[in-house]
């Protein structure tokens, strides 16, 4: 795929550009969105990233406008799943609704500067070592394993226990008081930090777990680095409304979970047939290319929505039956 120089600085300046506008937006007035302010911010990223797609396909061919939707989707639905974290941790850190917009917006900000780190470092893998594939096909098909173990054991996530978020509470002169994205004050005379420091930690880290989820995910549908990162963009872009806007519908997506891992596991698994068709490691058919069948963008497009739909449709049915029952 050729992307010019220009496309590419045109990409980064619209993405630093809305970013920058979003910023100064809500630091001038911190405040929870109504309904109506997220419905339309979240159809305006939508259609734009639907624009983008459609251009891609007219500009630079009808594969990689597929890759570019593919892509999307399942970084869109990862993105998704990760708000269910989001949720947890905002309301483990006791979050003023207020400011739930600026921790977000931070927290945007930087899944997008570690996806672009996480990107450049795993382009220049698959560009040097064909082996990686193997790795990353491995990884998501173990990932996906977790997701079903976890869902099966219930287990409840608490990232704001993590070590780093831990130690920083413990050795840090925490305040009481939340003050927008002012992250030290003088509390009675004393120096001390916000607690949304403490929040942005927490963000961080989860936003590098995150990322070594979704990077070898969208690698296993397009190599394109122009197409990973710009549907790394649109999928983080509106995540914001979204936290909002879906927060109580995103409790009875209950088999989200299941739905994603069976994503992983399926990208795994064509990542593990490409690895095989573009074989290099000795000890497997004596370093020459495998023979097997890969699957096209196309098919995987369709899986995608064909599990996503599948995912949404049957967990509002079970969130309908369990309603019914305690109301019974």
């Amino acid at each position: 795929m050729e992307v010019s120089t220009l496309e590419w600085a045109i990409t980064i300046g619209v993405t630093v550009a809305v970013l920058l506008f979003d910023v100064v937006v809500i630091a001038r007035d911190p405040h929870e969105p109504t309904m109506r302010e997220c419905a339309i911010a979240l159809s305006v990223y939508i259609a734009a990233a639907v624009a983008f797609g459609v251009w891609v396909l007219l500009f630079h061919g009808h594969d990689y406008g597929i890759e570019f939707f593919a892509g999307w989707l399942t970084e869109y639905s990862l993105s998704i799943d990760n708000l269910f974290v989001f949720i947890i941790l905002m309301a483990a850190l006791k979050v003023p609704r207020q400011y739930q917009q600026e921790a977000l917006m931070v927290g945007i900000i930087l899944a997008l500067i570690f996806r672009a780190i996480f990107i450049a470092l795993g382009y220049q893998l698959i560009e040097n070592f064909s082996f990686v594939f193997y790795i990353f096909g491995a990884f998501l098909v173990y990932t996906a394993y977790s997701l079903v173990k976890s869902y099966r054991s219930h287990d409840e996530e608490h990232p704001e226990d993590n070590k780093v978020v831990k130690f920083a509470q413990t050795h840090m002169n925490v305040g009481d008081e939340f003050r927008g994205l002012k992250l030290w004050y003088k509390e009675n005379g004393v120096r001390v930090v916000s607690p949304m420091l403490i929040v942005v930690i927490a963000l961080g880290t989860t936003d590098i777990l995150f990322a070594l989820d979704s990077i070898p995910a969208i690698f296993g549908i397009t190599q394109e680095p122009y197409l990973v990162f710009t549907a790394n963009v649109f999928a983080l872009m509106g995540l914001r409304q979204l936290y909002f806007l879906l927060g109580g519908l995103l409790k009875r997506l209950v088999y989200l979970s299941l739905g994603l891992s069976f994503i992983l596991a399926f990208i795994g698994v064509k990542l593990v047939l490409h690895a095989l068709h573009e074989n290099e490691l000795p000890f497997i058919n004596g370093g020459e290319h495998v023979k097997v069948p890969e699957i096209s963008s196309l098919v995987s497009l369709g899986v995608i929505i064909v599990t996503l739909v599948l995912t949404a449709v049957l967990s509002l049915r079970k969130d309908k039956r369990d309603q019914e029952k305690v109301a019974a």
